[in-house]
This record gives structure tokens, sequence and C-alpha cells, in this order.
């Protein structure tokens, strides 16, 4: 029988839909969180209260985990590392932020968390994943919506030409359980780290028209904008009630192409990601249900 996995970050963001997914999957979830209160009821019996930045408290919580689950920060990596046995297994998300040409405390921590693995010698998987949209948590897609539903006209800096490549957050959780998979199964030996991602870049222009398409909102015009003059209106916008937060080093990475090759998340993990289109329609659908088993990953 395989070993129970010991998952950091159940409460939180994506935590519950991957808690779900490995419940139906038949595996044992102990749920490591700050406040288990929080927690739906059945699962409060197997979790550990331990806070990520209290040693003491996560050693006790993972003293006995073989396989361990971080949905939290990877600036915390180091952390899990040092409190969980010198022979257990850690997959953790990272971020593709570790590219940004604007270095900033979330991109510094993810590479510190990346590097920290690595150096560890042990088997692991840290997954860099691009933008996450989804149901649950990731709510990028959503923020965008009701930005769009202010604005009769859409500032895109650079005209919106910049690359993305956003993934859908089921993908990002069969990416998880896969990983887990492959330490079970004797394939994952050494620490790695890989980066995920939808399947094509695409403009942001065209992102937010298909945004626009799935939510119903129809067509806007677009208009080119120096970001010098999007990051000078962020402070304003934050004064307009209702009006989503939006914050200027969100401003400057519209300027970065995020485009990655696939092929190396298709050859390790073996499947190939969800289509935009597809992913917003399920999104669109389903906007408050739980996220369904991903489709490939049942027992």
């Amino acid at each position: 029988m395989a070993s129970p996995v010991h998952l950091i970050g159940a409460a939180g963001r994506m935590g519950a839909a991957l808690c779900h997914v490995l419940r139906e999957r038949g595996e044992t979830v102990v749920p490591v969180v700050r406040h288990p209160d929080r927690l739906p009821p059945d699962l409060r019996e197997q979790a550990r209260q331990a806070d990520l930045e209290n040693a003491d408290t996560l050693m006790a919580a993972l003293a006995d985990a073989q396989r361990v689950v971080s949905t939290a920060h990877a600036r915390f990596i180091p952390a899990i590392l040092t409190a969980s046995p010198d022979n257990s297994c850690l997959v953790a998300i990272g971020s593709t932020r570790k590219f940004t040409r604007w270095p900033d405390w979330h991109g510094n921590g993810v590479l510190a968390g990346e590097r920290a693995l690595m150096e560890s010698g042990r088997p692991g998987m840290i997954l860099h994943p691009t933008m996450i949209y989804g149901p649950q948590g990731e709510n990028n897609v959503q923020r965008l919506v009701a930005l769009l539903r202010y604005l009769p006209l859409v500032p895109l800096p650079n005209g919106g030409r910049s690359l993305i490549q956003p993934i859908y957050q089921d993908d990002v959780i069969r990416s998880i359980v896969t990983a887990l998979d492959l330490a079970r199964s004797g394939h994952l030996t050494a620490p790695e780290a890989l980066v995920i991602a939808g399947p094509e870049p695409m403009t942001y222009r065209a992102l937010v028209e298909a945004i626009l398409a799935a939510a119903g909102l129809g067509t806007r015009l677009f208009l080119p904008v120096p970001a010098a003059i999007l990051e000078f209106l962020v402070p304003l916008a934050k004064k307009l009630p209702g009006f989503p937060s939006i914050e200027r080093a969100e401003v400057r990475r519209l300027l970065e192409d995020k485009a990655f090759s696939i092929q190396p998340m298709q050859d390790r993990l073996g499947f190939t990601p969800l289509p935009l289109k597809d992913g917003l329609a399920h999104l669109f659908r389903q906007p408050t249900e739980a996220s369904p088993l991903p489709a490939g990953i049942r027992p």
C-alpha cells in the first residue's frame, strides 16, 4: 500500500481540488495546514497543524512523511526539506515568474526553492506553471473578466503583442499526480525542475478576445498604450470602488513573452494540456463547481 500523501496547503488555492483528486484515486491524504478547523469535517481527523515558518511544528507534522506535496509558495521548500525525512519525495509548485526580467520576492523565492531542491539530491520535482486559470482559487481569468466589465476600451501595452501560455488548473493537478506516480513507480529518483504550460503561446490580445467570447461579454476596442502610462494610472484605478486591484509589476510583466516548449512536459508527464478554448468553456460552464477529476488520472 502506498504511503500517505502529506499535502501542504490543503486549505488554500488549489489545495482543496488536489485533495479531492487524490482521495478519488484512493490515496490517503494528510493535510498539513495552519488551521485544521478550516478544513471540511472529513479531512480534520487526518490533518496536522503546522506553520511553515515554525520549524518545530513543521518537523512534527512531517516526521513520518514519505511523499510530500506542497502547493505553498516555493520559498518554503528549504524549510520543508529540512523538516521532512531524508528519504522522502517532494513534489512542489514553483512558477515561471523565475524567468522575469523584473525580479521580485515572488520570483526570487521560486529560484531559492528550486535551488534548495536541486542541491538536496532528493527525489522530487518542482513544477513551474505559467499563468494558471481555473474554477477554484486560480482566479486570474475571473479578475480579468471583472476588469473587462468596466472597460469599453482595452488598453494593452505593446498593443497586446507579448506572448502568454495559460495552463488550466486541472492540468496542474494532473502534473502533480503524475509526478507522484513517477516517484511511486521508481521513475523519479533525483530532483527535477519542469515547466508546465498550455499547449501553445498566444498574444495577450488573443487571450482577452478568447475570454470576452467565453464570458459572453461581446467585443471591445483595443488601445495600444505605453506601459509607463498604464503604470501611472494604476494608483488612480485603485481608488475606484469595485475596480479589481492591479499592481504596477503586473503591468510591467505584460511586456514579457511567456512562451515555452511543452515537449519536455509531454515527454516527462505523458499528456498534452487542454487548449485554452476548451478550458474557458469548462470554466464558464461550471464557474462555481468543484474541479472534476482530470481525465486520464483515475486509479
